[in-house]
Parts: C-alpha cells; sequence; structure tokens
C-alpha cells in the first residue's frame, strides 16, 4: 500500500517531523521500515531524517498485509455505514460477538468483516479492530483497513478526539436530567466476567443526558471519558437505574432479551484526509419497541425533554 502526503508551507522540515506531526509514531514508521517498507521524496527513497520542503510529495510504501491474521472468514450479512479506501464502519446486530473467542470462533464481527474484505477483493483482508461493542450491545463498531489507518485511530481514541454516543434505556426515572458518573471499576471478586464500582477499581467516568423518561424507564445519550469493560451497564447499576433487560447487572424484561443498549454516533477525524466523519447507526427495531411500549405506554409519560 501507498500513502502520499504534500508538505504544506508551515510543516515540520524533515519526513520524520512532518509524519509525526500527521500523527505518524516512529516506532510504526520504524517497523513499517524494518518489514520491506520504504520512504520517498519526490520519488527518491529517502531516509526518515530527510529534509523536506514545501511543495515536496512524501509517500510510505507500507508492506502487504494480506494473511496477517488467522481469522476465519464468514460470509453472513454485514450492513455496512461507511467505507473508504482506509476505514469500515458497520451496524453490528446485538448478539454477535465482536471479535473470535474459544466460544465465538467462526460467526463474529470480525469474521462477517474478514470474509468481506475478501469478497470486495480489498488490497488487504487483515481485519483491524480498533473498538469493540459487548455480545448483546447493537451499533457503530469501527475497523480501520490497513495498520496505518489503525495506529492513527488508536491515538484518537487515546486523546480523546474519538467519541461515540451510546442510547441506553434504563429501569426507573433518573432524578437528574444530566451528569457525570465518577466511580471506579473493578473486576468482580466473584466472576471472571462481571465487573463491579470499587474503591480500589480504574478511575472510570460517564456523561449522560436525559432524553425522554417515565415513571417506568428513561431514555439517556451517553459518552464514555473511560472505556471500562461493561462501563454503561455497571454505572448506571450503581446508581440503582441498571438498563432494561440486563440480566446480569439488572432483572431480565419481558420486553426485550438483551440490555438495551445502542452504539448510536461515532464521531471522528478520518485518518489520512483528516476530514471529520459523523457516522450514525439507526435504532434496531428491539431498542425502537421498547421505547414505545415502556415509555410512552406509561401513563406518567413525560414529554421529551
Amino acid at each position: 500500500m501507498i500513502f502520499k502526503w504534500i508538505v504544506p508551507a508551515d510543516a515540520p522540515r524533515t519526513v520524520q517531523g512532518f509524519l509525526t506531526h500527521r500523527g505518524l509514531s516512529r516506532a510504526y514508521i520504524g517497523r513499517t521500515k524494518f518489514n520491506g517498507g520504504a520512504l520517498f521524496v519526490n520519488s527518491h527513497q529517502r531516509n526518515s531524517d530527510y529534509p523536506v520542503h514545501a511543495g515536496d510529495v512524501i509517500r510510505l510504501l507500507a508492506p502487504p498485509e494480506r494473511g496477517a491474521d488467522n481469522i476465519i472468514p464468514s460470509h453472513k450479512p454485514l450492513r455496512v455505514l461507511y467505507e473508504d479506501a482506509d476505514l469500515l464502519v458497520v451496524n453490528k446486530p446485538p448478539y454477535v460477538a465482536s471479535i473470535p473467542s474459544p466460544i465465538h470462533r467462526f460467526d463474529t464481527m470480525a469474521n462477517r468483516v474478514k470474509g468481506y474484505l475478501q469478497a470486495e477483493h480489498n488490497e488487504s483482508d487483515a481485519v483491524h479492530v480498533v473498538s469493540r461493542l459487548d455480545r448483546d450491545t447493537s451499533g457503530v463498531m469501527l475497523f480501520a483497513k490497513h495498520s496505518l489507518a489503525h495506529s492513527l485511530l488508536d491515538t484518537q481514541l487515546q486523546d480523546k478526539t474519538m467519541q461515540k454516543e451510546y442510547l441506553a434505556i434504563v429501569t426507573g426515572e433518573l432524578p437528574a436530567t444530566s451528569g457525570l458518573i465518577d466511580l471506579p471499576i473493578a473486576r468482580s471478586p466473584h466472576s471472571t466476567y462481571e465487573r463491579t464500582v470499587a474503591a480500589g477499581g480504574k478511575p472510570s467516568q460517564t456523561a449522560f443526558t436525559v432524553t425522554d423518561s417515565s415513571a417506568a424507564a428513561t431514555i439517556v445519550t451517553v459518552r464514555l471519558l473511560t472505556g471500562r469493560t461493561h462501563q454503561i451497564r455497571v454505572h448506571f447499576a450503581a446508581l440503582g437505574h441498571p438498563l432494561v433487560g440486563d440480566d446480569v447487572y439488572g432483572t431480565v424484561s419481558p420486553v426485550i432479551d438483551r440490555q438495551a443498549l445502542h452504539a448510536h454516533v461515532l464521531r471522528l477525524i478520518q485518518p489520512i484526509t483528516r476530514q471529520p466523519l459523523t457516522i450514525t447507526a439507526p435504532l434496531p427495531p428491539d431498542i425502537k419497541a421498547v421505547r414505545t411500549t415502556i415509555l410512552h405506554a406509561s401513563p406518567a409519560h413525560k414529554k421529551e425533554r
């Protein structure tokens, strides 16, 4: 794969400086060259300390990634929300795991993306999972098409320039219309799967805004300021308002067979072109049904806030 940049007037003065400014780490550039890649300035191969000037064309030749993982391709349906040469954003259905495990080996989102990339004859069929969702959570899920995009997107995750909004339906009526849940989360001492709020846990912050409510349930828009396992589910359960249908941190529900949680909106910067992107995953039928059944059918329903 070849990536190209034109050096602007105010850019750093070396290839390395320019690429670092664009978000490429020294480690990535070194790893790329070690594995057979190369750097070119105006069609001549150069080292990373080579000086550059306005108008110079820098090209990075990255080694092929085909066969870089052992994920078994699946050709089950994949709903694509956005795609370009560097990114693939899909709408994950509930009840499908994000990545393979000893329990789910053949039909995860990673398997489906692998099959899709091969069917579309993508230059690389390597699967780069940028963000995961719990098996029973639906919504927007981001994949990179190559290791450079993956590296740059990981940086956005770390510096929080990438943001994901969730729609959650929690039991009962929240007393506040918005807030920040700031409670540390740790592994449960009684389970390898479950998490719990604990004094010695990792710092965890969840911001929320109420959009609709009744005495039975509340719809909230949620944004994670940290990314702990089961964070949204654990935090609202700790407030006494577990997600509707969450049979781990709450109780089963007659109106939905899973936790009422959907990754609704993803905002990020396209890692190569640096254009802002906003991608929305439509609400699935079961979440819509919960909203109608629990909220709008309630005699104590309040109007949308």
